[in-house]
Parts: structure tokens; sequence; C-alpha cells
């Protein structure tokens, strides 16, 4: 049953006591009790999640906040859909509206005989203290920093980005091992010399998922991501130089960030020309920008390219950027999981998911996606025009002739120029 996360009612006060009783096995002893739960209902902050009917409790999460320190005092689970991650989502609601509050640590006091429990709080970022079962987690974003935040227009990613990116192993395996172990694990780094990365570059093909990849990368380190916008800082009267400016002066005020520039090229192509064009102004100003990201901790700027031959030449030089990554097309099993995206329940059965995959090859996420929606329209007209009663969702000839009328995005050129510049651009 699929879930839905929302504030607590009060009409959800009765499901609260039969969700207490459905998970509540004998011989338990917890920490807080029933009336304590009840209470802390109505005066702090809780979540529910509820069925896709909107009537079914499926589960909650329950917290109060004590000064700067958030406690969790009931989360429970029905334990039909324990596997389907909703603990950890009830988790997540619960610490953004904690969060608020100005704690700085989320901590929870779990008996050590519940164990969907511990599991719950442990793939959520706790960590557990020995045998006291003392789950505590630093709260990523503090204080004025969600205020900030918000004026850059950052958000905090959930969990499960990283884990959503279906297949691109090696993509995968190259962002985790070069970006995200040194900064996840700082220390360590230290020990062994490596120096964590301040800056990098995708580069590939349009509709490759960079975006995508950068986002994955925040949600792994659970660090803010800052996306900045230079067609919006366009319209600043100061100019877009100095918009650019004092926009990475404001995340400069934060802890820690994910910076994400996408299509770098529009603000950072070849300077040439005499007179100087507008623009060179605007790649002057990032050029003297990186170094400052450079020297902050916590720090991570990503920059994606569709065109990274047509970057200024200083841009790429060492000591900008400390990787220059490509992202290509989808791979197999990645054009296998976004098929599974589209293909709905009812018809996943009858739908040949592996004649798809074989057939998109060389198509970008956003061209499998426009394929599967033509089909589902034409699946969804063709039921319409017989009245409904031969209703069927998209069959695999109605996937397979909508993937015929696909334009791809990437031609056999653009994947040859990519290649290349894996071998003459890329720094990993």
């Amino acid at each position: 049953m699929a879930a839905v996360i929302r504030d607590i009612r009060s009409d959800d006060l009765g499901r609260i006591v039969t969700l207490w009783d459905a998970t509540l096995s004998p011989g338990d002893e917890p920490v807080y009790g029933l009336s304590e739960v009840l209470a802390s209902c109505q005066a702090d902050e809780a979540v529910v999640a509820v069925g896709d009917d909107g009537e079914r409790l499926l589960g909650a999460a329950v917290g109060r906040a004590a000064h700067e320190q958030g406690w969790i005092v009931y989360l429970a689970v029905l334990p039909e859909v324990q596997g389907q991650d909703l603990g950890g989502r009830l988790l997540d609601a619960l610490e953004r509206r904690l969060a608020a509050s100005g704690i700085s640590t989320l901590c929870s006091l779990v008996p050590s005989r519940e164990s969907a429990t511990l599991e719950a709080f442990t793939a959520n970022g706790f960590t557990l203290e020995h045998e006291l079962r003392y789950a505590e987690r630093r709260i990523p974003v503090q204080g004025r920093d969600l205020a900030l935040l918000r004026e850059l227009g950052g958000r905090m990613l959930p969990r499960g980005h990283w884990e959503a990116v279906g297949g691109m192993r090696r993509e995968k395996e190259l962002l985790e091992r070069r970006l995200v172990m040194p900064l996840a694990h700082p220390e360590l780094a230290e020990r062994y010399g490596v120096v964590p990365p301040r800056a990098a570059v995708l580069f590939g093909p349009p509709g490759t998922g960079k975006t995508t990849f950068a986002k994955a990368v925040a949600s792994r380190l659970q660090w803010p991501f800052v996306e900045v916008f230079p067609s919006r800082l366009g319209g600043d009267p100061a100019g877009l130089a100095a918009a650019l400016r004092e926009t990475f002066s404001q995340i400069a005020e934060l802890e820690r960030a994910v910076i994400f520039i996408d299509e770098v090229e529009e603000i950072a192509s070849h300077r040439k020309g005499d007179p100087p064009s507008p623009l060179q102004g605007v790649t002057n100003e990032l050029l003297k920008i990186i170094p400052d990201v450079r020297e902050q901790s916590d720090r991570l700027l990503i920059c994606a390219t569709n065109f990274i031959r047509s970057l200024d030449s200083a841009l790429l030089r060492h000591g900008r950027f400390d990787y220059v990554l490509p992202i290509g097309l989808p791979d197999e099993e990645a054009r296998e999981a976004i098929w599974s995206r589209y293909i709905s329940a009812e018809v996943r059965s009858e739908v040949d998911a592996h004649a798809l995959v074989l057939a998109s090859e060389g198509l970008t996420p956003a061209d499998i996606e426009h394929a599967a929606r033509r089909a589902a329209q034409g699946a969804f007209e063709r039921a319409v025009a017989e009245g409904g009663a031969a209703a069927h969702g998209p069959t695999t000839e109605d996937f397979l002739q909508a993937l015929r009328g696909i334009r791809p995005t990437v031609g056999e050129d653009v994947v040859a120029e990519f290649l290349e510049d894996i071998e003459t651009l890329g720094r990993t």
C-alpha cells in the first residue's frame, strides 16, 4: 500500500492507540508510555503515514525539542509495511519539523528488543551508542542556516537519491570514491594524505543526468544543495558578475554545502573578441570565485556542461577543478531502472521490459520518459475511443511504437565527440 506522510490531526489520536496495540509485543517495555505519547502528539511535533485511501494509519513519529536537542518520543510502523522504509521517511519528515526549533542533534532511546525500530534509526544516519541503544544524529542544517538556505533557494535533499540512480555503476563508483568518500570521512582522508575535493566538473551529452548525479552526491553527504541559476541572476541591477559574487558570499556563510551550476558553458565560454563581450566579465568573476570556494572546508562546487570544448581553457587548468568527470548515456541496467518507473504495476507482468531496454539503447533518460508518456497517452486514447470497456494499460508494442517515433537527443557524432573528450579533457 502506498503511503502519504502528513502532520498529525486530532482525529488521528484514536488511530495512534490502535497503532500502539498493533506494534507493541508482549513483554515490551517502551521508554515512553501511551499517555505520554498521546500528550506529545498534541503538544509537540508529530507526523503520520496513512494509506493512499487516506484512512488507514500505517505509522507515526512523534518528537519534542528540548533546547538544542530533539528527542524521538515514539516511532512505530505496522509490521506489514516495514520493508518500505516508512520508518525512515517518517524520521525525515519529523526531523524537518524539529529542525525549525533550532535543535542541533536528534536523539532517541530505543529498547534493544525493538530491532525493526533500531534498523529505521541506523538506516537514517543515527549511530547506536554501545549497549545503551542511544541513537543520535547531528541535524545537517541548523538555526540561521535554515533561513539562509531558504533565501538562496537551496534545500536538503531526502535520502535515497543515490540509490534511486539505477545502473551507471562506473559513474557512481567514480563519484563515490573521488567526491563522497573523502568528504564524508575527512579525518581518515587526512591520515592518508588525501585532500578532500573542493570542485568538480561533470560533462557529457545533454540529458544524461548530470543534475541528478549532483543531487545524489548532496543526498549521499547529507549536505544542503544550492543550485546557482545564472539566468536568474542576470536580472540583478548590479549585473550578473556582481550578483554571482554576492550569491557565493551568502553561500560562504553556510556551515557546509554542495553548490551546483548547470550549463556552466553559458557563463564560462572561451573569452575572445575585441572589444570583450559582456560575459567575459562573468567568466573572470567565476575564475576568482573558485579559489575562494577552495579555501573553505565543507564545500563542494559541481559544475555541469554539455559542451566541455566550449569552456574557457583557464577554467579547466589544474588547481581549479580537482576532477573533470564524464557522465555518459544510461547503460542497460540504468535503462531497466528507468523503464521500471514508467511501466505501471497493472501491466508490468505483461510488458517485455527487456525488449524495451534493448530498443532504447542510445537514448537519454528524458527520451525514454517521453516515449513512455506517448505510449501511455496512446493507450488512454484507445481506451476512451472503445468506451472504457476494453481499457488496458500500454502494451509492449505501444512502447516500441513510441520508441520508433523518438528522435534521439544525442546523435552518433555527439557520442563520438564525448568519447574523444574523455581522452583529451577528462580528469578522473
